[in-house]
């Protein structure tokens, strides 16, 4: 039997409706091109699900039993460590900052005044597991006659710096040191002939930017395809630790050189800075592959290194930032609004796409609540304060990094449990 017909008064109806559907779809779609790099900031969220079980992508194509390079136990099944809440810990911090002389001036908070130490006493704790101690010993014996190395910029130096204060104290004065030369700094444990070094790359390509002390430039100029200047030093390395993140989102544009900076007339691109990253990170993965053997070297990715650059985000003053903050988000379900370009959606596109296993260490929601644990204003001041700076905290507070010992301490517990108990 057929349907019956619908009236000529439907028709009519829908003949009407068509002309505004269509208009509709029309600006949808508009929109949709004009700002879709931005469009996942009107719905309060962005492209790439955080959330998901990406640990376990990047290591998928082991053979089974197999096991990767240092570790010595396995994770609890079904355990995200990434995935928890902060606990009050009477036994955080692991060390104090008056006891690591290694803790660059940018990161002492309590040297530089600030009054509270609740920041330092919190601990990650993951849902239905908990992160194995941090065991100083065990690193430096796997460390013993090998190379660690933190790459990036100056929030990796931090971790960098973390992971020294973190297993300093076993070693005997006159048993360590620290140098360092030009990009690269090394710290040296004698004993275990083993070195932790950090090396200043903040965009991971060659730049103009590649100074690590003299790197503020007003416009910054990355070199294409230009990863081996660098990474000539990043050879022999057992245990890597890339970030690069912060340097690509301080303009919604990059200057790309396409050929050499000795070049007299230089081959200048503008790309969008997620095109941009998604090309430091494809030459990064290539990198890595060519040079790295995945049955003997570690390599790890830290994810994006949040700011509270503005406490309207977390329903404070709208004028507000991280500065006079020292309680924590309590929402678990916290992300923030800074969308960044949606640069972290191209590390979950690129990586899942590697058939190298990068383990991520996926730091960006745990770190989301805590701005508690920036430097705010209790750092070294590179440059005088105006009166008006000082009468105005907010205006010179310093919420990208992060105070030591605190947050950064926890990155590395993490770095641990997954070198191990991957």
């Amino acid at each position: 039997m057929k349907a019956p017909r619908p009236s000529s008064a439907a028709l009519r109806r829908r003949a009407r409706l068509s002309p505004y559907l269509f208009t509709l779809l029309a600006f949808i779609l508009f929109v949709t091109i004009l700002y879709g790099e931005d469009f996942s900031c009107f719905f309060g969220g962005q492209f790439y699900d955080y959330n998901r079980p990406y640990l376990s992508e990047q290591v998928s194509f082991q053979k089974k039993g197999e096991k990767l390079a240092f570790s010595v136990g396995e994770a609890e099944g079904g355990c995200d460590v990434f995935s928890g809440r902060w606990v009050w810990d009477e036994h955080h911090p692991l060390y104090e900052e008056a006891e690591c002389p290694y803790i660059h001036p940018q990161l002492t908070c309590q040297e530089h005044g600030r009054p509270d130490t609740d920041y330092q006493h919190w601990r990650w704790q993951p849902h239905g597991c908990s992160l194995p101690s941090f065991n100083a010993t065990l690193m430096l014996e796997t460390l013993r006659d090998k190379r660690m190395m933190f790459v990036g910029d100056s929030i990796n130096r931090g971790q960098f710096v973390s992971m020294v204060c973190l297993i300093h104290r076993i070693i005997p004065d006159g048993r360590k040191s620290i140098i360092t030369n030009g990009s690269l700094t090394v710290f040296t444990a004698k004993d275990y002939n083993a070195t932790i070094e950090f090396y200043w790359a903040p965009f991971l390509l060659e730049s103009n930017s590649d100074d690590a002390i003299m790197h503020r430039v007003s416009e910054k100029l990355v070199r294409k395809g230009s990863i081996n200047k660098h990474g000539n030093h990043w050879k022999g390395v057992d245990i890597m630790v890339f970030n690069t993140y912060l340097w690509w989102t301080i303009e919604p544009k990059i200057n790309i050189l396409q050929g050499a900076f000795a070049d007299k007339d230089k081959d200048v691109v503008v790309m969008r800075s997620e095109d941009a990253y998604q090309m430091a990170m494809k030459s990064m993965l290539r990198w890595v592959k060519k040079n790295m053997d995945p049955n003997k070297t570690r390599v790890f990715f830290t994810s994006m290194s949040p700011r509270h650059k503005k406490a309207i985000e977390w329903g404070g003053d709208k004028k507000g930032n991280c500065y006079n903050q020292t309680d924590m988000i309590d929402d678990a379900n916290y992300w923030g609004s800074d969308c960044q370009k949606n640069v972290m959606s191209v590390i979950g596109e690129v990586f899942r796409k590697s058939r190298y296993p990068i383990t991520l260490l996926n730091i960006t929601q745990m770190s989301s609540y805590r701005k508690d644990a920036h430097t705010s204003i209790y750092k070294k001041q590179w440059s005088p304060l105006t009166p008006e700076q000082l009468a105005d905290p907010v205006s010179y507070a310093d919420c990208a990094h992060w105070c030591l010992p605190g947050l950064q301490d926890t990155w590395n517990e993490l770095l641990f449990a997954n070198l191990f108990y991957p």
